[in-house]
């Protein structure tokens, strides 16, 4: 190999060394970190509740209807905890203040609804000696509606328990007749929501009889879905329309 082509040779190798070694220093660009996840609010819970009848002597039947949104936990003083919609039958025997709280993720709401219960004293000049009242407030007082399942007019051992004392007091006021409407929530047909009422209002006099009362002061009535007692479309307020409403028949 001559002289000069060796130290062309040795100065190309230079060159190749020098960009390797500067290619080998630089600094590789970091890559940018991810972007944070986006933060998640959950919504704040609400609660109401509501008492049917709101002025009972002692011991008689009280329908409690709650409903919740966004709640994970759900309880109502002196019950303990219920799921987060639904009904309930109590029996106080004082005034009593049903509060409901429902706590969720996005926090808490609350709720409250008061029962009056009557004195003794009060309840004993509720009566009379048989003649009967005509007093349609006494009359809610001591009378309370029946309520029922969806799409069901089945007597449920907690109705049946509102029956016996509602049937105790007319048969202590055997001069008093009544009508038992059956009323139904908004959903199905017309037709088919009139038989279901008939169906319920007919439940509740058979039970009735078989409680003692006379099947002649009973008398009958189906208002299907045409009356409603509550119009939100929740369950809450569909609970309320299924029932059997009790009214002096005059």
């Amino acid at each position: 190999m001559s002289h000069n082509t060796r130290r062309n040779y040795y100065t190309a190798f230079a060159i190749v060394t020098a960009l390797v070694a500067v290619s080998g220093c630089k600094k590789k660009t970091a890559a940018a970190p991810p972007p944070p996840p986006p933060t998640i609010t959950s919504p704040a819970p609400t609660a109401n509740i509501s008492a049917n009848p709101t002025v009972v002597n002692p011991g008689e039947g009280v329908a409690l209807t709650w409903h919740t949104t966004d709640a994970t936990d759900v309880s109502i003083d002196g019950i303990g905890k219920v799921p987060t919609s639904g009904t309930q039958t109590v029996n106080p025997t004082s005034s009593t203040n049903y509060h409901l709280v429902a706590r969720g993720d996005g926090g808490s709401a609350d709720a409250t609804t008061r029962v009056t219960v009557n004195t003794l004293a009060a309840a004993s000049s509720t009566s009379d000696t048989g003649t009967g009242i005509s007093d349609d407030s006494t009359f809610r007082q001591n009378v309370a509606d029946v309520f029922f399942d969806y799409d069901s007019y089945d007597i449920t051992s907690e109705t049946q328990g509102v029956i016996l004392k509602d049937a105790a007091f007319l048969t202590a006021h055997p001069a008093i007749k009544v009508v038992i409407g059956g009323y139904c929530d908004e959903r199905g047909s017309t037709e088919y929501n009139l038989a279901l009422g008939e169906n319920r209002a007919s439940a509740v006099k058979h039970a009735l009889v078989a409680a003692g009362v006379g099947a002649d002061r009973i008398r009958t009535v189906s208002y299907g879905k045409e009356k409603q007692f509550c119009s939100e479309h929740v369950e809450s307020c569909w609970q309320q329309n299924r029932r059997g409403q009790f009214s002096i028949d005059r």
